[in-house]
């Protein structure tokens, strides 16, 4: 007799926007080139999902994510040096009026995808996933257990 386990998972739907936005940064306890000051192209994929669909049969209109987290990266992140707050180069460069992002821990892909991930919820959005291309090759992802783990 053959048995479909799907017919016990709950289906998702799911839906992805891309962004991309150019930053500076460096990280303090790096031992390589990552320790000095340098800039990405980063590319970022926020995936929202749901178990059901809205009245207009979506999991959310990408109008809505564009315009409430893709404006928050366009405005806070684009074009921005993002460094980690104890870095004795902020204080100086809040001097002279630089633009910056300050993190409680290291400036890296990872780090990052997890605070556009924690943006994603204030904006009330189903977000499940957010991937950060730091380059082309490098990807991290930040993911929130679900209450079936």
């Amino acid at each position: 007799m053959f048995f479909c386990l799907f017919n016990y998972i709950e289906s998702m739907f799911t839906i992805s926007r891309q962004f991309t936005f150019c930053y500076g940064h460096r990280l303090l306890n790096h031992t390589g080139k990552c320790a000095h000051l340098h800039g990405h192209n980063g590319t970022v994929k926020i995936t929202l999902r749901n178990s059901q669909l809205n009245p207009q049969g979506m999991v959310a209109d990408f109008i809505d994510v564009k315009n409430s987290i893709g404006k928050w990266i366009e405005q806070t992140l684009d074009h921005r040096l993002i460094l980690n707050e104890a870095d004795p180069l902020a204080a100086m460069l809040r001097e002279h009026g630089e633009p910056m992002v300050l993190l409680s821990g290291e400036p890296t892909a990872e780090n990052l995808a997890k605070l556009i991930y924690e943006q994603a919820e204030q904006f009330c959005l189903p977000v499940c996933a957010v991937s950060f291309w730091e380059t082309e090759k490098c990807t991290a992802e930040y993911t929130e257990p679900t209450a079936e783990s």
